[in-house]
């Protein structure tokens, strides 16, 4: 191990196994450490009565064919592999609220997603019109989301609030509500600039999509292809600190005692506790003070229903609920009594899947503050601890309250439940690695528009970035971020035009 790879990849999240694919397939001698029993970060799935769970993949947007995500995809080499099925085109994604008997329906395909969403409110297809236009247009102010060259040409694109536009465009409040109903998926608040949502929304209504067993094929399958290029992968390999000299990082040590060499190191975990694992004195204090300043979007208590057979149908969507269409802003300021004011539910699809589901996923917002009393535990399959009763007695009170809200629109529920499970803002910061837990890295702010926009380039010449805490989050979002981090390395026209050859589109001229 004396002799130095290439390129030493801390962290197995997507971001990580992207840009080691990337890299190995340009002849780098590429490793990647993880520290947990599972590769894959976010990616990862867990297995409880048979029935395969996904720890943060239940759905992706952007996989037909000649979509952006299809297109990353097929040039990693895992696109013709993945197994999908598709979710239903005339309303993949469901906004409900307590006491209105409606549901409101999202459905794949501009055209179809605004026809459905105007027979709901046909006196609003102005406003209708208006917001699907606002999207693309937003999207196509980031050239590399189309997969093109060129920098952002609207600055004021990241200052634009997704509240402040949408009340711009119609005074409904019920169809504010829908239009936003699905923001579990970025964590959205009043302050959330408009492009962290359009960004986050376009690639599902383009398509969307759900992984047959689980989303730990797409690990999977990197794997294969970093191996296929000479590329390494260890498992159980916690990295605890970093040798330094002149100025650049030589070496990373990890927990059991081997050290693995590198000319060039890409942390995939979050750049704060990348900071402490370097030595926060490696760098200038007015770099540590912001990075450290920037807030991490809220947590999740999710339950995990194993379900009786022949019991609850399989739905191919997904639903988003609220207690009213006002709790689509505030469900994140939750008091412990009215907790949870809002829940995403969405189902488990397996190989040859039947008209009934086996599972189902609930996930609601959780502050960190709410397991303080536990924070000083640590507990993964590599070391277990046990957090005591109270930590027990805890999730099962949490899952009580989920499980009586699901009876109001699943009457059936509770009868149907042959055994759940949980997971709490601990199990996301030990297993995923996530900085107290948060789902999605930063939180954006419309009125501090680059304050949480994390370069990929470090003080540290031969120290990158990559990961959800960058620029954007999710599949998509941490794909094109490895795209980006590999730039650096690689040039970003060379690799735009490699990324574009391998989808049989046309090259972009290089006039440097």
């Amino acid at each position: 191990m004396k002799t130095p790879y290439d390129v030493v990849i801390v962290g197995s999240g997507l971001g990580g196994l992207v840009s080691a694919v990337i890299l190995a397939k340009e002849g780098k001698k590429v490793c990647v450490l993880e520290k947990n029993q599972q590769f894959g970060g976010n990616l990862q799935t867990f297995a409880r009565n048979r029935s395969i769970f996904d720890t943060g993949v239940h759905y992706i947007g952007g996989l037909s064919k000649g979509q952006n995500l299809y297109q990353l995809f097929n040039f990693l080499g895992i696109m013709k592999d993945l197994n999908l099925k598709k979710m239903d085109e005339d309303g993949f994604d469901v906004i409900s609220f307590n006491g209105d008997d409606n549901t409101y329906r999202y459905a794949q395909g501009y055209a179809n997603f605004k026809a459905s969403l105007v027979r709901d409110f046909p006196e609003e297809k102005t406003a209708i019109d208006a917001y699907c236009t606002k999207i693309q247009e937003t999207c196509d102010a980031f050239p590399l989301y189309r997969l093109k060259e060129g920098a952002m040409y609207n600055s004021e694109v990241f200052r634009l609030s997704t509240k402040a536009f949408i009340d711009s465009i119609t005074s409904n409040e019920t169809l504010k509500a829908v239009l936003v109903g699905t923001n579990f998926l970025y964590a959205g608040d009043p302050n959330t600039p408009f492009y962290v949502h359009a960004l986050s929304i376009n690639s599902y209504i383009k398509s969307a999509y759900r992984c047959i067993n689980g989303g730990s094929q797409i690990t999977k399958l990197l794997l294969k292809e970093l191996k296929a290029h000479g590329g390494e992968a260890y498992k159980y390999h916690e990295v605890t600190g970093f040798g330094y000299e002149n100025g650049q990082l030589t070496s990373a040590n990890c927990a059991n005692g081997t050290t693995f060499y590198g000319k060039l190191f890409i942390s995939n975990i979050e750049p704060k506790l990348t900071l402490k694992l370097v030595g926060e004195d490696k760098f200038k204090k007015s770099y540590t003070n912001r990075i450290n300043g920037i807030k991490n979007t809220i947590s999740a208590f999710s339950l995990y229903l194993v379900l009786k057979p022949n019991t609850i149908k399989y739905h191919n969507k997904n639903y988003y609920h609220f207690k009213s269409p006002e709790h689509v802003w505030t469900s994140q300021n939750y008091t412990q009594e009215s907790w949870p004011e809002s829940y995403m539910l969405s189902m488990g699809c397996k190989k040859n899947q039947s008209d009934y589901a086996d599972n189902m996923t609930i996930m609601t917002y959780m502050r960190y503050d709410d397991v303080s009393p536990w924070c000083d535990s640590f507990n993964t399959t590599v070391n277990e601890n046990d957090r005591g009763k109270e930590y027990e007695g805890f999730k099962a009170e949490k899952a009580e309250k989920i499980i009586a809200q699901l009876e109001k629109k699943f009457p059936n529920i509770r009868a149907s439940i042959l055994t759940y499970y949980t997971s709490t803002p601990l199990s996301y910061r030990d297993y995923i690695g996530c900085y107290n837990g948060g789902m999605y890295g930063y939180v954006k702010e419309a009125n501090k528009p680059l304050h949480a926009i994390v370069a990929p380039k470090t003080k540290i010449s031969n120290l990158l970035f990559t990961g959800q805490s960058l620029n954007m989050h999710g599949i998509l979002g941490v794909t094109i971020g490895a795209v980006l981090t590999c730039s650096e390395i690689l040039g970003s026209t060379y690799l735009l035009n490699k990324i574009l050859q391998a989808n049989n589109t046309t090259h972009i001229k290089n006039n440097a």
